[in-house]
């Protein structure tokens, strides 16, 4: 299966630009599912704040360290957190390091 990948400028409002590494497609999702993805933030660049309705998001950092903004309250993420955004919930994450920050993410329906 091949992998689409996306490099999408500015995402949510960020700095720079997010690498986004599809691991399932629309299909293989199966409308349960927004979104299995590798994602890369470069150093200096950002993935602005959004917010999730109909829907919650996790993250796991594989590598890198950043700032995670947990709806309002930051704190630092590294490789081995999990994030969870809840439905009617935002967040934001900022690469702090000087190498990528790599984490898997995950969008489910509610």
């Amino acid at each position: 299966m091949e992998l689409k990948t996306e490099r999408i400028e500015n995402m949510c409002g960020g700095k720079g630009h997010v690498i986004i590494k599809h691991i399932l497609g629309e299909k293989e999702l199966n409308g349960k599912c927004g979104l299995y993805a590798q994602v890369t933030i470069e150093p200096g660049c950002t993935l602005g704040y959004h917010e999730h309705q109909g829907e919650s998001e996790t993250y796991y950092i594989l590598s890198g360290e950043g700032e995670y903004d947990d709806n309002g309250t930051t704190r630092p993420v590294a490789a081995g957190d999990v994030t969870f955004t809840p439905n009617g919930c935002g967040h934001a994450l900022e690469n702090t390091g000087d190498t990528d920050l790599v984490f898997m993410a995950l969008i489910i329906f509610d």
